[in-house]
């Protein structure tokens, strides 16, 4: 698990990117009968915890975010000047359709079994979600 370990000096907290299962039957495979859960277990005595990501990066704005802005305020003005109606459309990250996970729970007596990968050759389609204000 050398490789496999990260952790922060500061706080001594420590991560594998290795799950308890693989580590599990890396153990079994020395002859350690040990479950999974037990790996859990002894990973947080050792002072390891579970991490996820969290968004705090930030990349700033593109430098011509206020011109294009100023852009679209411009022919807003332009059309209504003239009579014509204004239609804008809010469209969002692509999402593919098929038998996928999706971060979302539902009550139900058996779990949704569903695609173990996200390719896109699987997906019966691509939607946008979208919204149109008049």
């Amino acid at each position: 698990m050398k490789h496999d370990t990260a952790g922060d000096p500061m706080t001594g907290v420590k991560w594998t990117r290795r799950t308890m299962a693989k580590i599990a039957a890396e153990l079994q495979q020395l002859e350690i009968d040990v479950c999974p859960n037990t790996v859990g277990r002894l990973l947080r005595q050792m002072k390891f915890s579970l991490r996820v990501n969290h968004k705090k990066k930030s990349n700033g704005s593109p430098v011509d975010r206020d011109a294009q802005f100023t852009c679209i305020s411009e022919l807003q003005e332009h059309f209504a000047a003239q009579g014509h109606p204004l239609i804008s459309v809010d469209a969002k990250k692509r999402e593919m359709v098929g038998n996928f996970k999706n971060p979302g729970q539902a009550w139900g007596r058996e779990p949704r079994v569903v695609n173990d990968h996200d390719y896109r050759s699987l997906a019966t389609g691509v939607a946008i979600p979208y919204g149109i204000l008049v």
